[in-house]
C-alpha cells in the first residue's frame, strides 16, 4: 500500500494540527528524539520537520501533504510550485514592517537603512517594491532587540510577524507596513495531485478537516415547545438549514426541536427563546458537522 506523506512542522503548528487530527479519529504519536510519529493510519505516514522547510520539501516532491503558514511559502518562493488545499484558520498573524515610536518613517528613508529579520526574501521584495535602499541583517528568532531609536541600533526596521502587536507595543515598536497576512493552510505537492489515489485521500482529509472546523464553531440546541408557541419560536430560529421537529411523546401538540447554531450566537439567543416558549433547553458540543 502506497502511504501518504504528511509533514508536520514544530512548535505551534504541530500542536494545532495535532488537535486537528485527533479530533478527526487520526491518532498520532511521536516518540522521543524522533521525527516519525506512529499513527493509527495505515495508508498515512508523518514526519515531523522545521516549519521553514515545509513548503520547500513539498515543491520538490519530497513529501504529499504538509502544514505550513503562507509566510513561509512566499518566503521560500514556492507559492506556484505546490497546492493550497484549504486554509486551517490556526495562528493568523500579519508580516509587518516596524520601526521605533520616535523616528517619523519618511525621516528614517532618507539614508540608507538596515533590515533585522528572519525573512530575508520578503524583506528583498519589499525594499524593491518600496525603493528603499537598505540591507538585510538575519536574525533567529526574536528580533525586537536588534531595532531601537539609538545610533549603535544593529537595525532601524524590523520586519517580523505579529498576532496582536502587545511584543511590537513592548519593545516600543510601531507597525509602518504590512507585507501580508498568513495562517496555517494545508498544502499538496503537485505530485500528489496527479496521484489519483493520492488526490482522493487529500480531499477527504480536507472534508474531514472542514467538518471538525465546522463543528468547533457550532454548538446543538434541543428545546420543547407547546403547540401554541410553535410558530412563533420556529420563526425565530437561526438554523445551518432547517430545524428538525418531532412530536412530543404523549403530549398532543407539543413539539421536540433540534438546531444547530454557532457559538457566539448563544448568549443572545438562549434568552430569546425562552422568551418564545422554548422550555428544557440542553446544549451540547458537536464533533463534526458537514455542510
Amino acid at each position: 500500500m502506497e502511504k501518504l506523506k504528511i509533514l508536520l512542522a514544530k512548535g505551534r503548528i504541530y500542536e494545532s494540527v495535532y488537535a486537528l487530527l485527533n479530533d478527526v479519529g487520526i491518532s498520532i504519536h511521536l516518540p522521543d528524539r524522533t521525527y516519525f510519529p506512529t499513527t493509527n493510519q495505515d495508508d498515512l505516514a508523518f514526519q515531523v520537520v522545521k516549519p521553514q522547510i515545509t513548503s520547500l520539501l513539498l515543491a520538490q516532491g519530497k513529501a504529499d501533504v504538509g502544514f505550513s503558514g503562507k509566510d513561509w511559502v512566499f518566503e521560500n518562493g514556492v507559492e506556484n510550485d505546490l497546492e493550497e488545499i484549504m486554509d486551517l484558520g490556526f495562528d493568523p498573524v500579519r508580516i509587518v514592517a516596524a520601526i521605533p515610536e520616535t523616528i517619523d518613517f519618511d525621516t528614517l528613508l532618507k539614508q540608507p537603512v538596515t533590515i533585522a529579520t528572519e525573512y530575508q526574501s520578503l524583506s528583498k521584495k519589499w525594499l524593491s517594491e518600496k525603493n528603499i535602499n537598505g540591507a538585510i541583517f538575519r536574525t533567529w528568532g526574536t528580533s525586537e532587540g536588534f531595532v531601537q531609536d539609538s545610533p549603535d541600533a544593529l537595525a532601524q526596521i524590523l520586519i517580523d510577524n505579529t498576532s496582536t502587536g502587545s511584543s511590537l507595543k513592548a519593545n516600543r515598536l510601531k507597525i509602518v507596513d504590512t507585507l501580508m497576512e498568513s495562517s496555517t493552510r494545508m498544502y499538496a505537492s503537485k505530485s500528489a495531485l496527479e496521484n489519483p489515489k493520492k488526490r482522493q485521500k487529500i480531499f477527504e482529509l480536507k472534508m474531514l478537516f472542514e467538518a471538525v472546523l465546522n463543528a468547533r464553531n457550532r454548538v446543538m440546541l434541543e428545546m420543547n415547545v407547546s403547540a401554541e408557541n410553535f410558530d412563533s419560536l420556529v420563526q425565530g430560529l437561526p438554523s445551518m438549514r432547517s430545524p428538525t421537529v418531532s412530536p412530543l411523546f404523549g403530549k398532543s401538540g407539543g413539539y421536540a426541536i433540534k438546531i444547530a447554531v454557532k457559538k457566539s450566537d448563544v448568549p443572545t439567543l438562549l434568552p430569546k427563546l425562552q422568551s418564545l416558549g422554548a422550555t428544557d433547553i440542553v446544549e451540547y458540543e458537536l464533533r463534526k458537522v458537514i455542510l
